[in-house]
């Protein structure tokens, strides 16, 4: 059977997996080839050399996504979000602590 690339709702991807053509790009941007790509991903060649044909047919389309997850990146996340984030993270340090103080007071 043929790779092929679908859209379940979140994007082009290769059908079968959860690696969508903007993985892929993550990697054929740096001219790595379709097999070490294949290799990482733990696909077939077959269906990154489909992805690389999706991505050559929608370039900019697929471009202008990426760079949307790009800049998403460099915002960070909401301050809200990162506020909860660093409270649950401050919670498990503290949670840690005390449970390698019980055990050092165990010996």
């Amino acid at each position: 059977m043929a790779a092929r690339i679908i859209n379940r709702g979140r994007g082009p991807e290769i059908e079968g997996t959860r690696i969508t053509v903007l993985d892929i790009w993550d990697y054929a941007k740096d001219n790595l080839h379709r097999d070490a790509i294949a290799t990482w991903l733990r696909i077939s060649s077959a269906e990154v050399a489909a992805a690389l044909e999706y991505i050559q047919e929608h370039k900019q389309e697929v471009l202008a996504a990426y760079e949307v997850i790009l800049e998403r990146e460099r915002r960070g996340n909401p301050p809200e979000l990162q506020a909860k984030l660093d409270a649950i993270h401050q919670e498990a340090q503290a949670k840690r602590a005390a449970m390698q103080q019980q055990l050092s007071e165990s010996r």
